[in-house]
């Protein structure tokens, strides 16, 4: 038996968010397990604490379907877990692309990762077919999973969006956040069905993707909130700030429970 924490991150107050299981004992978990218990949960991820070792806790993150190497939800919701319930740590964690600073700021939990460098301008028929609305801009961005990035023409038209799963899992890349912005308000969708997550409530790692796109067009600084979430019930906010080559991603946790693992 095992402990799950089931928490809700970038939540707005106490409300909404995305569901996260944090495990935070590994002791025989083998990566074939910690799938099957990422699958039997549920949720868009599920990340395994290991700090079995000296040093920097690590990290290791689990869609339903596949190991991802960075998402950002994970990261926060296990970085409130090591400031909030402990064992604590010098505020950093190791995941795919390797250490990760957080840190609480009052109710609001933040991680800090580079920008990519690694920004393409994209067609703006990229996801022609998909039944994503018509952009007005378009990028691919490497983090390193790869995100098609769609600026929409309007919040109305994020929202009216009604996807066809099977041409957005057959793109030849791994997600596709589909954004409107006013000023600094972005209302925010976010698809990855090949990683086995339809519709994801809130993205940390889109949101990092999105600031780098938008630094890559000449933002070099600034500050976003993103909503996001309210197609599946579960309307989120996350906090965005970028500047000097990096990008901090941040939002409030709260935690629901906690269940016990039989593996």
């Amino acid at each position: 038996m095992r402990h799950c924490y089931v928490l809700r991150v970038f939540t707005r107050g106490d409300a909404g968010g995305n569901h996260l299981g944090v495990v935070t004992d590994v002791t025989a978990l083998d990566p074939a397990a910690m799938q099957e218990i990422a699958a039997g949960l549920g949720f868009s991820e599920t990340v395994f604490l290991d700090w079995t070792q000296p040093g920097v806790p690590r990290a290791r993150i689990f869609t339903p379907a596949v190991e991802i190497p960075f998402a950002g939800h994970p990261l926060v919701g296990a970085g409130w877990v090591l400031a909030t319930m402990g064992p604590g740590s010098a505020g950093r964690l190791a995941c795919g692309i390797g250490e990760v600073a957080f840190r609480q700021t009052g109710d609001t939990v933040w991680i800090e990762v580079a920008a990519s460098r690694e920004v393409e301008p994209m067609p703006l028929e990229a996801a022609a077919g998909s039944g994503l609305p018509p952009a007005r801009r378009a990028w691919l961005v490497r983090l390193p999973l790869r995100y098609l990035v769609l600026e929409a023409g309007s919040a109305e038209a994020v929202a009216e969006t009604r996807p066809l799963w099977a041409p957005l899992a057959a793109l030849p890349w791994e997600g596709t956040l589909l954004f409107a912005r006013a000023g600094g308000s972005v209302k925010a969708r976010f698809f990855a069905p090949a990683l086995g997550v339809p519709e994801d409530p809130a993205t940390g790692s889109a949101a990092v993707a999105l600031a780098s796109a938008l630094s890559s067009a000449g933002e070099s600084s600034g500050t976003l909130a993103i909503d996001q979430g309210d197609e599946v019930g579960a309307g989120s906010r996350l906090l965005v700030e970028w500047g000097g080559g990096m990008v901090g991603v941040g939002g409030s946790v709260r935690r629901d429970e906690v269940r016990l693992l039989e593996r």
